[in-house]
């Protein structure tokens, strides 16, 4: 696939927000989807949301596409309701799940979305750029799943808008279309864009965001730069059997809830710490002769990152960006 080239964005400053979530709960039925969220995104900024599958985050996007309307709180973009097809104008979107027709070409796809707009990319400039110009006169319904999520992703650029939104936007791609399609983003950002992506990958969100929203069962549970989510992610987990309460030993950088746990019988207890550096850690105990058993080593893995997130002296929403 060849590099994508910068698409130019539709003229005209927005003042304020982008996009302006102010305690939003979203319900479905029983399960609270979205639970008082709060998140405001400026023009030119390329934030990332990362979570879990099922955190909320596709339900966020949805809502601020205008696709659904929030049970509770407010949702605006650019400036305006985003169920409002005046205020879309400016929106560019890619779902986790696209529906092409099956039918048509995909030089007719192209065609249909871009009239819609006032301003589009020609459809040939496109296609060139996403590796898709021979597959212009296929059927859309004979694409591999691959090709299909590059279309959708040129299909959200079409219009040149102010603000892209991308849920899980590599989902079935290979390595390098993934790089591809990652340069698409810096390009279009370059060129003044603004775009709010999701994802479950940290790497995705490491190779692309300047700032990072952690979402985790409807709830944010830190909003930072990249640097500061990357400190609290990139720990380690050493977990042991210990009579000792480690929890404030030099380099355990908070425990998990597994320690402190009740003593048992040989008067060890199982203790969970997160460290940035798990081999200094276990060198110290050795050295200080501390009696440890069942000893393990693991990196944590986003959930339970996502879990220990939000703790005194974390920065969360408002914080530095």
């Amino acid at each position: 696939m060849e590099r994508v080239q910068s698409t130019r964005v539709t003229p005209g400053e927005v003042s304020g927000e982008v996009v302006a979530v102010r305690g939003v709960t979203r319900r479905f039925g029983d399960v609270v989807a979205l639970d008082d969220v709060t998140l405001d995104v400026g023009p030119g900024e390329l934030v990332g949301l990362l979570g879990p599958n099922g955190a909320g985050k596709s339900t966020l996007l949805s809502l601020i596409n205008g696709q659904r309307k929030p049970d509770s709180g407010t949702v605006r973009l650019l400036g305006g309701d985003p169920r409002d097809a005046a205020s879309r104008l400016g929106l560019g979107v890619t779902p986790q799940e696209t529906g092409l027709p099956a039918t048509l070409r995909v030089g007719e796809v192209v065609d249909f979305v871009a009239g819609h707009f006032p301003d589009p990319v020609p459809t040939g400039d496109l296609l060139e750029q996403f590796g898709l110009a021979e597959m212009a006169r296929r059927q859309a319904g004979a694409l591999s799943g691959g090709q299909k999520r590059r279309l959708a992703v040129a299909l959200s650029l079409v219009g040149r808008p102010r603000v892209l939104l991308l849920d899980e936007p590599t989902t079935g791609l290979d390595v390098g279309a993934r790089q591809a399609l990652w340069e698409a983003v810096r390009g279009y950002h370059a060129g003044g864009g603004t775009v709010l992506l999701t994802s479950h990958y940290l790497e995705e969100v490491q190779a692309l965001a300047q700032r990072v929203v952690v979402i985790d069962r409807g709830v944010v549970r830190a909003d930072a730069s990249l640097d500061v989510i990357l400190r609290r992610v990139a720990l380690r987990q050493v977990v042991l059997t210990c009579a000792t309460d480690l929890s404030a030993w030099p380099g355990v950088v908070r425990t998990g809830t597994g320690a402190a746990a009740t003593p048992g019988s040989d008067g060890g207890a199982r203790q969970t710490l997160f460290t940035a550096d798990a081999d200094a850690l276990v060198r110290a105990l050795v050295r200080a002769d501390v009696d440890f058993r069942d000893l393990e080593i693991r990196g944590a893995s986003l959930e339970e990152a996502f879990a220990e997130m939000v703790e005194p002296g974390m920065p969360g929403e408002g914080a530095e960006r």
